[in-house]
This record gives structure tokens, sequence and C-alpha cells, in this order.
């Protein structure tokens, strides 16, 4: 019986020796990076903006100055009325060449119905809130929701990223590529969603998006990143 079980230690312990003489398996890794869309940063960490509203009866009108926009908010409002053209324009100031450059205008004549309020009556009105995201270019417009009949235009521009789209600090013919087949503008209507690309009008010229809005939630210009094929 001992020699038997010597015998079987010893054929176990030969075994898990020539085991560790074989070379490791080299194993298959997938390389799985995120597939959503990489945002559009500001090229200046702290952009300034202005904004301009206009309420028009007749489709005319002048354009009324707000103050400037809080650095701690950058959130502007206005009254949209059902059935009446309401519009406002946003700028901002460029570190680059101190100039006032276009970042959004979105115009209202429509608005039908008010998640928490109901159906708006022609000559009803709704307080329009826009916030700007200072961390990439985009913005959330509320009351999240809210319907349109005709829908509101919306136009955002991207001009503020200074060109360097794929952020290597180089603007390059790279740059340009991926402006003409990545970039779009997104959306996503909670924190909990996923962002989706939406049909936007491009404007290469003027580095914008234009787009008709059958309701309010999140917007962002953002670049369409390519699922990696697995390395083995």
């Amino acid at each position: 019986m001992f020699v038997r079980r010597a015998l079987l230690v010893l054929a176990l312990a030969l075994s898990v020796a020539r085991c560790a003489d074989q070379p490791t398996a080299v194993q298959p890794t997938a390389v799985n990076p995120p597939t959503g869309p990489k945002f559009l940063q500001w090229a200046d960490k702290v952009p300034q903006f202005t904004a301009r509203t206009a309420n028009r009866p007749h489709g005319s009108g002048p354009m009324a100055m707000t103050p400037p926009l809080s650095l701690d908010q950058y959130v502007v409002s206005f009254w949209a009325v059902r059935g009446q053209s309401r519009s406002i324009e946003i700028n901002y100031v460029s570190s680059i060449d101190e100039q006032k450059h276009p970042f959004l205008t979105l115009t209202t004549t429509d608005p039908t119905f008010v998640p928490g309020i109901g159906e708006l009556a022609v000559g009803d009105s709704v307080l329009i809130t826009v916030t700007i995201d200072t961390t990439k270019i985009g913005v959330s417009l509320e009351p999240s929701g809210l319907q349109f009949g005709a829908p509101a235009q919306l136009k955002l521009w991207y001009g503020g990223a200074g060109g360097d789209l794929n952020g290597d600090g180089v603007v390059d013919s790279t740059d340009s590529q991926i402006e003409a087949k990545l970039l779009g503008l997104w959306y996503r209507e909670d924190l909990s969603d996923a962002w989706t690309q939406i049909g936007a009008s491009q404007s290469l010229d003027e580095k914008s998006f234009t787009y008709a809005l059958p309701h309010f939630c999140e917007y962002a210009v953002a670049e369409a990143l390519m699922e990696w094929a697995v390395n083995w």
C-alpha cells in the first residue's frame, strides 16, 4: 500500500512538472471600446455668452438684448406663445479673435402640449428655458417633453470647438474628415437614456446643424465612434 501511494504521488509530481514546462497559451483578447458619441469640447475653457430674444406677433420686430449669461448658470428663458413667433439668439465671444460668433437660434410658433399642464390654446404661453452645456457643445431645452404642432426651429453652431475635432491639438485633414463623415447632432430624453443621432441638416461652411424640433430634450454635437474589431 505504501509503495503504491508513493508511486501515485510521484506520478502527480511528474505531471505537474510537465505542465509547467509547457509555454503559456495566449488567450484571445477582445477590445470593446465604447461605441457611443464623442462630444465636441469648447476651445475656450470658460466661454462667454450673450443672448437676445424677440417677440414677433406678426413675424417681425426687433431683438431685445438680455443681460450677459451668468458664469455659474448659463441659462436664459423666454415666453413662447402659441400662434406667435418667438425667438432667442445666443452668441459667444471667442478668446482667439475676441469677436462675437453665433452659437444658437431657436424659434417657436406652435407649442401645443406642456407636460404636467396639458394642451395649450392659441394665445396661451409657456416659459422656455435654454441651458448651455459648458462641458460640451450642447444645450438642454425645457420644459422637457414640450411638444409642438409646427416644429420649433433649432440651429446650433459648433465653431466654438476651434476646428480641433479629435482633440489632438492640431487642426488638419483628419478633423476635416471627421466633420464631413462622422459629426452629427445627437439627443437624449433623460440623463439615464442613451444618446441617439438625429437627421439634422449640416452646413460645413457655417459649421452648424439645423433641425425641426417636434419636442424638447437635450441636444449636443458629437462624433459618431465606429465600433472596433475584436483583436485576436
